[in-house]
């Protein structure tokens, strides 16, 4: 922006619905930065425009500018939810469009927030390398706080622009957090005139960027972990069970023939993984079946994991259902899913909202949370990090997990979301849980993307949405901890604390 005239700068990023609409077009802009796009540039751009956009606006138009941008963000990066509510949640086109437009004006205020505190306390009376410092510092407190606000929606960070980008290298060390910090502040250091007009502040953003992008390249060399024994087999089977039939009476012994011939006629291998839920019935009622194929498998040296809904009965007799993971054969284990996906899995102000429309009484939508602290499961003698689809978009949690394991796996149902780019996004958060752990990650799910992804974050092997098929292929075990493991977000938010000082000390000299 500092490329074009004075006058036509001013009337884009001034005051006025000329910048507010430009904010909503560079929140959509971030959008192609991330999967299935992977156009990185384009998300540096998008919030460099909200930066320069925020300088000369009082913190009531602030507040609208931030809050159309992540209107544009929001809109462009999650519509995917309107597939869920219309087609498969039965809501009328009218009514899942204003739900899905709620959804993403709820979210937007967060920005909206980000922007007026920014106006109101934060932003320097001079611009420079404070105020580029302190905005990337409160861009990631949040980004921090809407993956923990009402449970979370931790989806569309800027650090997964990154996941492929030289950038990569810093992953292992902050995980996503930090790609996140660094983007927005290569981000705001490149859109910032004064830092490029005097000739020692250019050199040392010069030498920072210098640093960050050749240090992240360097970093991409380096093994944090070592492996663990030799390599598995896997074979994991994609079934392509369309949502509608899925908790169908009439169906589900067709779903179940579909995944037992599957694994009988694939080649024998170390461990066999069937996706989220692909038993439709609960572990009381199928526990013979799934026990009687993984016997048939554990005969020929494969051990069956496999996605089940697990009921309970609480101490008062109430009867309870998880969402659970088990490995199934002679030496059985479970895993029941924390993070729970809001109105797919639980209803918030459930008295209140059920019955109300269909997509409030979804199938499977009263499942009860596991316990936080649960250990790893146990398959062909090594340890793996359990994460059942939306859990394994939280990063802190992700790698309190990884950290006590050798190998990760993640089991997925994307049906909800159909051919829309959630579920590409979805993968390149599993492939930055790989990358930021230097663990392999095994990812089964019901219609794509089904994917082994290695120690950097690469897929070795995967599958095409959308289709009957089974993956086979190799993963290596590992052990040893990256910095990210070792000291999880700690570091990383008392960097961005420290910009956000930095620059409000420097505010208040400057006043």
């Amino acid at each position: 922006m500092n490329m074009l005239p004075h006058s036509l700068a001013n009337r884009l990023l001034g005051p006025g619905w000329p910048g507010h609409l430009l904010a909503l077009l560079a929140g959509a802009l971030t959008t192609l930065g991330l999967a299935p796009f992977g156009l990185w540039p384009f998300s540096l751009l998008g919030i460099a425009l909200l930066y320069l956009g925020l300088r000369a606006l009082n913190p009531r138009q602030a507040l609208l500018r931030g809050w159309l941008w992540g209107m544009g963000q929001f809109a462009g990066g999650v519509h995917w939810v309107y597939v869920s509510m219309h087609v498969h949640g039965d809501a009328p086109p009218l009514l899942a469009g204003l739900l899905t437009a709620g959804f993403v004006a709820g979210l937007a205020l967060l920005v909206a927030g980000s922007a007026w505190l920014w106006a109101r306390w934060l932003r320097p009376a001079r611009a420079g390398w404070l105020s580029a410092g302190a905005f990337a510092g409160l861009w990631l407190l949040q980004e921090m706080f809407r993956s923990w606000f009402l449970t979370g929606f931790p989806w569309l960070h800027l650090g997964y622009a990154h996941t492929d980008s030289w950038l990569a290298g810093w992953a292992p060390l902050g995980g996503v957090w930090l790609l996140s910090l660094i983007s927005v502040l290569v981000a705001c250091l490149l859109a910032e005139r004064q830092v490029w007009q005097r000739r020692s502040d250019a050199l040392g953003a010069v030498t920072l960027l210098v640093v960050l992008w050749g240090g992240g390249w360097a970093l991409q060399a380096i093994d944090w972990t070592r492996p663990a024994g030799e390599p598995l087999s896997v074979t994991l089977i994609q079934a392509d069970v369309s949502q509608s039939r899925k908790w169908d009476p009439q169906h589900i012994d067709e779903t179940l023939r579909r995944y037992r011939d599957l694994s009988y006629a694939a080649q024998p291998t170390d461990l066999m993984v069937w996706s989220e839920t692909a038993v439709p019935v609960l572990l009381s009622q199928s526990l013979d079946f799934v026990q009687a194929i993984a016997g048939n498998l554990e005969q020929q040296g494969t051990t069956l994991i496999t996605g089940i809904p697990v009921d309970d009965r609480a101490a008062d007799g109430r009867l309870l259902i998880y969402n659970g993971i088990m490995v199934a054969g002679s030496q059985p284990g479970l895993y029941l899913k924390h993070k729970l996906v809001p109105f797919g899995e639980y209803v918030p102000l459930e008295d209140w909202l059920r019955g109300l429309i269909a997509f409030f009484d979804l199938p499977m939508s009263s499942f009860s949370r596991g316990g936080a602290d649960q250990s790893p499961l146990h398959a062909a003698g090594y340890r793996l990090a359990p994460y059942i689809c939306y859990e394994v978009v939280y990063p802190d949690f992700a790698a309190r997990l990884a950290a006590n394991s050798e190998l990760l796996i993640t089991i997925s149902n994307d049906t909800w979301f159909g051919a829309s780019i959630g579920p590409l996004q979805h993968l390149q958060m599993a492939r930055m849980r790989a990358l930021e752990s230097g663990r392999w990650m095994i990812r089964g799910t019901n219609n794509g993307v089904t994917a082994l992804i290695d120690h950097k974050g690469r897929i070795s092997a995967e599958l095409p949405q959308f289709r009957i098929d089974v993956l086979q292929g190799q993963v290596e075990p590992r052990q040893g901890l990256t910095p990210w493991l070792r000291w999880g977000s700690l570091p990383v938010l008392l960097l961005a604390l420290a910009l956000l000082s930095a620059g409000w000390l420097g505010r208040r000299q400057q006043q």
